[in-house]
This record gives structure tokens, sequence and C-alpha cells, in this order.
């Protein structure tokens, strides 16, 4: 594979690992969101009018995608969490639609060195050129991509066995008998759920500048789909397993000629069979419980 190619797979496999693991948190406290893909786009359209309408630099542009994806996602969730896990699964899809519906119908355009940019409805956001006019070469982004995702992994690794990751994990799995031990189950699922939005429009905002070009049809159902898909195949037992779902799917599936004209069938096959077979995924607790023990025992050894 050629590095041009190489680095450009990479930097997708980053991108799509920050929404992965947006999935993962919200499967984290026991629900399901088919949604994760509306605030991927918010992100991408918060921080592509920030750089290119307001002139702002790269890393202000995200935080404000963040802000946008984590408050959205709040605002959704405060009436939907009480939803059954059905219903919310299906409720989440349903608002990703409306939204995706409300972005066909945005024009917020400027004219910026003789050329009128912005969003324009169904005819895309174009010329989100951050990069291109900073001089910002695709190996330099693969870097700021994994830097990214890199702080994320650390940030759930440090908040994995403190009391609020313990509460979070309880929460998904019994939230029975986590309020009768009186943890606040609603506040708890509505912080995974805004920690979610955050980091699915990080990694939005990440993917309209190294695309340059977005449009209400990229952020269809089967991404936010394929979010879930990547977190239930990889395991919920450590947030590394949403990244090892996408690397299966985007750089096996998508990146070789063997299943070509397949990935779709292949993947969500594997979803089936784990959800009967393995329903926490490769990852799962006990998995990654054995691992640490054999590493514990293996630092022992003389």
């Amino acid at each position: 594979m050629p590095l041009e190619q190489a680095v450009g797979l990479a930097t997708d496999i980053a991108i799509l690992s920050l929404l992965a693991l947006s999935a993962y948190l919200v499967l984290l406290v026991g629900r399901i969101s088919f949604g994760q893909q509306a605030y991927f786009a918010l992100g991408a359209y918060a921080s592509g009018m920030a750089s290119t309408l307001a002139g702002w630099a790269l890393a202000p542009s995200l935080l404000l995608g963040a802000l946008v994806g984590a408050l959205a996602s709040a605002l959704l969730a405060w009436p939907t969490l009480r939803l059954s896990g059905l219903n919310y699964a299906v409720a989440t899809l349903a608002l990703a639609e409306m939204m995706r519906i409300a972005l066909m119908r945005l024009h917020i355009t400027r004219e910026v060195d003789g050329e009128v940019v912005g969003p324009q409805g169904t005819e895309g956001f174009r010329d989100i050129r951050w990069l291109l006019e900073n001089d910002v070469s695709p190996g330099q982004f693969l870097l700021l991509c994994l830097a990214v995702l890199g702080g994320a992994l650390l940030l759930l690794a440090w908040l994995r066995p403190r009391r609020l990751g313990l509460a979070l994990r309880q929460v998904g799995h019994d939230e029975v008998l986590a309020a009768s031990q009186g943890l606040p189950v609603l506040r708890l699922q509505l912080l995974a759920v805004a920690a979610a939005g955050a980091l699915a429009a990080i990694g939005g905002g990440l993917y309209a500048h190294r695309a340059t070009y977005i449009e209400p049809a990229l952020f269809d159902p089967m991404l936010g789909v394929h979010a879930v898909g990547y977190a239930l195949i990889g395991g919920l037992g450590t947030a590394l397993g949403p990244l090892l779902g996408v690397m299966f799917d985007i750089g096996l599936l998508e990146a070789t000629k063997v299943f070509a004209g397949w990935r779709m069938v292949v993947f969500g096959g594997l979803v089936a069979l784990f959800l009967r077979f393995r329903p926490r995924g490769l990852l799962d607790e006990a998995t990654v419980h054995r691992i640490g023990a054999a590493w514990r025992h293996f630092r022992r050894l003389p």
C-alpha cells in the first residue's frame, strides 16, 4: 500500500474511532444510540463554519464543535432517556434524521476572498480549507488525529477505576440496582450522553477539515449503525474495544480487495453473530480481566 494511501487510511480509522467511542459511551450506561452521526454532523458543520466563515484556528473550531455536540446531545437526551431501551434507540435514530433534514435547509454563507463559502443546504459545504491554507501535511494531520484519539483514550482509562467510572458501569449493568443504591441514574446517563456527543462532534470536525467538503447525505443512518457495530464487535470491557471494531471494518474489510462488494454483508453478519454468542464483544469485561491478570503475573516473573 502506498504511503499516502496508508496515511489516509490511518487518519480515517482515527476519526471514526472517535465516533465509535461516542457510541461506546452510550452503551456503557445501558443504552443504544443509532443517532451519533447527528453529533458527528453538527461538529463537522460547527467547526467548518468557525474556521471558514469566522477565520478561527483549528483548535478553537474543534472545541466549539465539541460544545455544540455536547449541548445538542444533552438537550435531545433529556426527554428521551426516560424511554425504554428499544424505544430510546428508535428515538435517537428519528432525531438524527430530523437533524439531517434540518441541515439540508441550512444556508449560512459569506464572501471570503471573493468566493461565497458556507453551508448551502443540499448543495453542501465546500472549501473548508484551513489545513490547505496553513500548509498542514497529511502526516501532520494524522498525528493531530492520533493525539486527539490518544487523549480521549487516556481520559477514559483514567476515569475507569474511579468512582464516576464505576458508577457509569454500574448503571449500565443494572439501572434498578444502581438507583436502589442511591446513584443518580438519569444524571449519570445524561453526563455520558453529553460526553458522547462531544466526542462524536470532535470527530466530525476533524472529518470536515480533512474532506474539505461535507453535505447532509454523508451523515446517513448507516454511519450511526456502524458506530454501534464497532463497539459491539470490539467489546465493551475497555475503550480499546471500539478501536478494534473500526480497524477490523475500515482497515480490513474496506481496505482490502478480498471483501470487495461484500463488506456490508460480512460486517452485518459478524454483528449478528456477536449479539448471539458474545454480546459484550471480543474485549468484554471477563477477557479484559484475564488479560490484566496475565500481564500482572508476567511482570512478577524474575
